[in-house]
Protein backbone atom coordinates (compact mmCIF):
# COMPACT_ATOMS: atom_id res chain seq x y z
CA UNK A 1 0.00 0.00 0.00
CA UNK A 2 1.24 3.06 -1.02
CA UNK A 3 0.68 6.68 1.14
CA UNK A 4 -1.64 7.58 -1.35
CA UNK A 5 -3.72 4.82 -0.92
CA UNK A 6 -3.97 4.76 2.74
CA UNK A 7 -4.64 8.69 2.59
CA UNK A 8 -7.88 8.05 0.09
CA UNK A 9 -8.92 4.98 2.24
CA UNK A 10 -8.31 7.62 5.89
CA UNK A 11 -10.60 10.09 3.92
CA UNK A 12 -13.03 7.42 2.73
CA UNK A 13 -13.37 5.76 6.25
CA UNK A 14 -14.00 9.13 8.14
CA UNK A 15 -16.27 10.57 5.25
CA UNK A 16 -18.56 7.53 4.99
CA UNK A 17 -18.25 6.35 8.92
CA UNK A 18 -20.65 9.17 9.80
CA UNK A 19 -22.92 9.31 7.04
CA UNK A 20 -25.21 6.72 6.37
CA UNK A 21 -23.70 5.09 3.48
CA UNK A 22 -21.29 2.26 5.45
CA UNK A 23 -17.55 2.58 5.31
CA UNK A 24 -17.06 -0.51 5.48
CA UNK A 25 -18.76 -0.93 2.18
CA UNK A 26 -16.49 2.26 0.75
CA UNK A 27 -13.68 0.31 1.93
CA UNK A 28 -14.18 -3.06 1.00
CA UNK A 29 -15.08 -1.82 -2.41
CA UNK A 30 -12.68 0.67 -3.26
CA UNK A 31 -9.57 -1.79 -3.57
CA UNK A 32 -11.64 -4.19 -5.54
CA UNK A 33 -12.47 -1.44 -7.62
CA UNK A 34 -9.39 0.48 -8.44
CA UNK A 35 -7.26 -3.06 -8.19
CA UNK A 36 -5.52 -2.31 -5.30
CA UNK A 37 -4.20 -4.76 -2.57
CA UNK A 38 -7.19 -5.03 0.15
CA UNK A 39 -5.24 -4.18 3.55
CA UNK A 40 -7.83 -5.90 5.65
CA UNK A 41 -9.95 -5.68 8.22
CA UNK A 42 -6.94 -4.68 10.72
CA UNK A 43 -6.22 -1.80 8.59
CA UNK A 44 -9.62 -0.74 8.54
CA UNK A 45 -9.66 -1.22 12.11
CA UNK A 46 -6.82 1.23 12.41
CA UNK A 47 -8.47 3.93 10.53
CA UNK A 48 -11.72 3.70 13.07
CA UNK A 49 -9.10 5.35 15.35
CA UNK A 50 -9.49 8.62 13.18
CA UNK A 51 -12.88 8.50 13.77
CA UNK A 52 -13.03 7.88 17.33
CA UNK A 53 -10.88 11.18 17.81
CA UNK A 54 -13.40 13.00 15.54
CA UNK A 55 -16.23 12.10 17.39
CA UNK A 56 -14.66 12.60 20.77
CA UNK A 57 -13.78 16.33 19.45
CA UNK A 58 -17.06 17.34 17.91
CA UNK A 59 -18.77 16.36 20.81
CA UNK A 60 -16.16 16.96 23.47
CA UNK A 61 -18.60 18.70 25.73
CA UNK A 62 -21.14 16.60 25.15
CA UNK A 63 -18.73 13.31 26.50
CA UNK A 64 -17.85 15.96 29.45
CA UNK A 65 -20.83 16.03 30.67
CA UNK A 66 -21.90 12.47 30.55
CA UNK A 67 -18.49 11.42 32.17
CA UNK A 68 -19.33 14.04 34.86
CA UNK A 69 -22.92 11.87 34.94
CA UNK A 70 -21.64 8.64 34.87
CA UNK A 71 -19.37 9.33 37.85
CA UNK A 72 -22.48 10.92 39.55
CA UNK A 73 -24.27 7.76 38.96
CA UNK A 74 -21.55 5.85 40.56
CA UNK A 75 -21.14 7.77 43.60
CA UNK A 76 -24.69 8.62 44.45
CA UNK A 77 -26.71 5.59 42.95
CA UNK A 78 -29.38 7.56 41.67
CA UNK A 79 -30.70 8.31 37.57
CA UNK A 80 -32.31 11.66 38.00
CA UNK A 81 -30.93 13.86 34.97
CA UNK A 82 -30.82 13.86 31.35
CA UNK A 83 -27.50 13.60 30.97
CA UNK A 84 -27.18 10.71 33.50
CA UNK A 85 -29.94 8.63 31.89
CA UNK A 86 -28.52 9.51 28.83
CA UNK A 87 -25.57 7.15 29.89
CA UNK A 88 -27.54 4.50 30.88
CA UNK A 89 -28.83 4.29 27.42
CA UNK A 90 -25.69 4.25 25.77
CA UNK A 91 -24.80 1.64 27.52
CA UNK A 92 -28.13 -0.28 26.77
CA UNK A 93 -27.38 0.39 23.34
CA UNK A 94 -24.04 -0.47 23.02
CA UNK A 95 -24.38 -4.42 24.72
CA UNK A 96 -26.18 -5.63 21.06
CA UNK A 97 -23.28 -4.28 18.89
CA UNK A 98 -21.18 -5.75 21.38
CA UNK A 99 -21.94 -8.99 21.36
CA UNK A 100 -22.72 -9.42 17.80
CA UNK A 101 -19.30 -8.28 16.81
CA UNK A 102 -17.62 -10.67 19.46
CA UNK A 103 -19.66 -13.63 18.12
CA UNK A 104 -19.33 -12.57 14.24
CA UNK A 105 -16.05 -11.17 14.08
CA UNK A 106 -14.89 -14.32 11.61
CA UNK A 107 -18.00 -13.65 9.47
CA UNK A 108 -17.40 -9.77 9.25
CA UNK A 109 -13.75 -10.62 8.01
CA UNK A 110 -14.36 -13.19 5.67
CA UNK A 111 -18.10 -13.84 3.88
CA UNK A 112 -19.48 -10.12 4.70
CA UNK A 113 -17.17 -8.52 2.83
CA UNK A 114 -18.21 -10.03 -0.75
CA UNK A 115 -19.13 -7.41 -3.16
CA UNK A 116 -22.35 -9.15 -3.85
CA UNK A 117 -23.69 -8.92 -0.63
CA UNK A 118 -22.61 -5.58 -0.25
CA UNK A 119 -24.21 -4.47 -2.88
CA UNK A 120 -27.39 -5.92 -2.18
CA UNK A 121 -27.17 -4.29 1.55
CA UNK A 122 -26.37 -0.73 -0.05
CA UNK A 123 -29.93 -1.11 -1.98
CA UNK A 124 -31.76 -2.88 0.64
CA UNK A 125 -30.68 -0.59 3.54
CA UNK A 126 -31.47 2.46 1.39
CA UNK A 127 -35.07 1.64 0.28
CA UNK A 128 -35.46 1.06 4.03
CA UNK A 129 -34.14 4.47 5.13
CA UNK A 130 -35.88 6.50 2.43
CA UNK A 131 -39.55 4.98 3.09
CA UNK A 132 -38.68 5.25 7.07
CA UNK A 133 -37.50 9.06 6.74
CA UNK A 134 -40.00 9.80 4.14
CA UNK A 135 -43.25 8.03 5.73
CA UNK A 136 -42.73 8.13 9.31
CA UNK A 137 -43.45 11.36 11.41
CA UNK A 138 -40.80 12.27 13.21
CA UNK A 139 -41.35 14.59 16.45
CA UNK A 140 -39.39 13.32 19.35
CA UNK A 141 -35.83 14.50 20.58
CA UNK A 142 -32.97 13.47 22.32
CA UNK A 143 -34.05 14.15 25.85
CA UNK A 144 -37.64 12.15 25.18
CA UNK A 145 -35.72 8.85 25.03
CA UNK A 146 -36.76 5.96 26.71
CA UNK A 147 -34.85 2.61 27.61
CA UNK A 148 -36.72 0.63 25.13
CA UNK A 149 -35.74 3.17 22.22
CA UNK A 150 -32.08 2.68 23.35
CA UNK A 151 -32.46 -0.94 22.95
CA UNK A 152 -34.46 -1.02 19.89
CA UNK A 153 -31.73 1.31 18.02
CA UNK A 154 -28.90 -0.70 19.96
CA UNK A 155 -30.37 -3.85 17.88
CA UNK A 156 -30.38 -2.49 15.09
CA UNK A 157 -26.53 -1.75 15.00
CA UNK A 158 -26.54 -5.55 14.79
CA UNK A 159 -27.21 -5.69 11.42
CA UNK A 160 -24.53 -3.23 10.28
CA UNK A 161 -21.85 -5.63 10.59
CA UNK A 162 -22.71 -6.56 7.20
CA UNK A 163 -20.86 -4.08 4.94
CA UNK A 164 -23.44 -2.10 3.18
CA UNK A 165 -25.97 -1.54 5.99
CA UNK A 166 -23.91 1.19 7.66
CA UNK A 167 -23.86 1.72 11.31
CA UNK A 168 -24.86 5.32 11.07
CA UNK A 169 -28.06 4.19 8.45
CA UNK A 170 -28.93 1.88 10.57
CA UNK A 171 -28.97 3.26 14.07
CA UNK A 172 -30.59 6.59 12.58
CA UNK A 173 -33.18 4.58 10.48
CA UNK A 174 -33.99 2.83 13.73
CA UNK A 175 -34.21 5.93 15.53
CA UNK A 176 -36.57 8.47 12.84
CA UNK A 177 -39.01 4.80 13.01
CA UNK A 178 -39.15 5.44 16.58
CA UNK A 179 -40.18 9.05 15.64
CA UNK A 180 -37.31 10.77 16.45
CA UNK A 181 -36.36 13.85 14.74
CA UNK A 182 -33.75 13.61 11.83
CA UNK A 183 -31.14 16.04 14.32
CA UNK A 184 -31.50 13.71 17.07
CA UNK A 185 -31.00 10.77 15.46
CA UNK A 186 -27.71 11.89 13.73
CA UNK A 187 -26.66 12.94 17.23
CA UNK A 188 -27.27 9.49 18.93
CA UNK A 189 -25.79 7.76 16.69
CA UNK A 190 -22.86 9.54 16.81
CA UNK A 191 -22.59 9.31 20.52
CA UNK A 192 -23.10 5.24 20.91
CA UNK A 193 -20.50 4.82 17.89
CA UNK A 194 -17.78 5.91 20.33
CA UNK A 195 -17.95 2.62 22.98
CA UNK A 196 -18.27 0.56 19.43
CA UNK A 197 -15.92 2.28 18.04
CA UNK A 198 -13.28 2.45 20.86
CA UNK A 199 -13.81 -1.54 21.77
CA UNK A 200 -12.90 -2.25 17.87
CA UNK A 201 -9.35 -0.44 18.29
CA UNK A 202 -8.61 -1.35 21.59
CA UNK A 203 -9.14 -5.41 20.73
CA UNK A 204 -8.34 -4.87 16.91
CA UNK A 205 -5.85 -2.55 16.49
CA UNK A 206 -2.95 -4.65 18.25
CA UNK A 207 -3.55 -6.82 15.50
CA UNK A 208 -2.87 -4.24 12.40
CA UNK A 209 0.27 -3.08 14.31
CA UNK A 210 1.25 -6.79 14.81
CA UNK A 211 0.67 -7.28 11.05
CA UNK A 212 2.62 -3.80 10.23
CA UNK A 213 3.82 -1.78 12.67
CA UNK A 214 3.41 1.86 12.85
CA UNK A 215 3.99 2.67 9.54
CA UNK A 216 3.70 6.22 7.65
CA UNK A 217 0.57 4.77 5.70
CA UNK A 218 -0.76 4.07 9.08
CA UNK A 219 -0.17 7.36 10.45
CA UNK A 220 -1.82 9.11 6.96
CA UNK A 221 -4.76 7.03 6.90
CA UNK A 222 -5.70 7.64 10.08
CA UNK A 223 -4.92 11.58 10.30
CA UNK A 224 -6.50 11.68 7.14
CA UNK A 225 -9.72 9.81 8.87
CA UNK A 226 -10.30 12.26 11.76
CA UNK A 227 -10.39 15.08 9.38
CA UNK A 228 -12.44 13.68 7.28
CA UNK A 229 -14.51 12.45 10.02
CA UNK A 230 -14.81 15.41 11.68
CA UNK A 231 -15.35 17.06 8.66
CA UNK A 232 -18.65 14.32 7.79
CA UNK A 233 -19.84 15.20 11.50
CA UNK A 234 -20.25 18.87 11.02
CA UNK A 235 -21.56 18.48 7.58
CA UNK A 236 -23.89 16.22 8.33
CA UNK A 237 -25.31 17.67 11.43
CA UNK A 238 -26.06 21.27 9.70
CA UNK A 239 -27.52 19.15 6.77
CA UNK A 240 -30.30 16.90 8.36
CA UNK A 241 -31.52 20.42 10.16
CA UNK A 242 -32.74 21.55 6.92
CA UNK A 243 -33.33 18.58 4.54
CA UNK A 244 -34.58 14.77 4.68
CA UNK A 245 -31.85 11.77 3.84
CA UNK A 246 -33.12 11.24 0.33
CA UNK A 247 -29.83 12.21 -0.93
CA UNK A 248 -27.65 9.22 0.77
CA UNK A 249 -30.92 6.93 -0.29
CA UNK A 250 -30.06 7.89 -4.30
CA UNK A 251 -26.56 7.41 -3.74
CA UNK A 252 -26.90 4.12 -2.06
CA UNK A 253 -29.01 2.78 -4.46
CA UNK A 254 -26.39 4.31 -7.33
CA UNK A 255 -23.71 2.58 -5.93
CA UNK A 256 -25.49 -0.50 -5.25
CA UNK A 257 -26.49 -0.92 -8.65
CA UNK A 258 -23.18 -0.25 -10.25
CA UNK A 259 -21.43 -2.28 -7.99
CA UNK A 260 -24.00 -5.37 -9.53
CA UNK A 261 -23.02 -3.98 -12.79
CA UNK A 262 -19.24 -4.00 -12.41
CA UNK A 263 -19.74 -7.58 -11.46
CA UNK A 264 -21.79 -8.83 -14.43
CA UNK A 265 -19.48 -7.11 -16.95
CA UNK A 266 -16.46 -8.56 -15.49
CA UNK A 267 -18.34 -12.16 -15.76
Amino acid sequence: MTPFQAVVLGIIQGLSEFLPISSSAHLALTPWLLGWEDPGLAFDVALHLGTLLAVLWYFRMEWLALIKAAFGIVTTGRIETPEKRRVIYLIIATIPGGIAGYLLQSKAETAFRSPQIIAFALIAMGIILWIVDKAVDQRRVLGEMRWIDALLIGLSQVVALIPGVSRSGSTMTAARGLRFDRESAAEFSFLMSMPIIAAAVIFEGPKALHEGGITNELISGVVASAVSGWLAISILMRYVSRHSYRLFAIYRLLLGIAVLAVIYARG
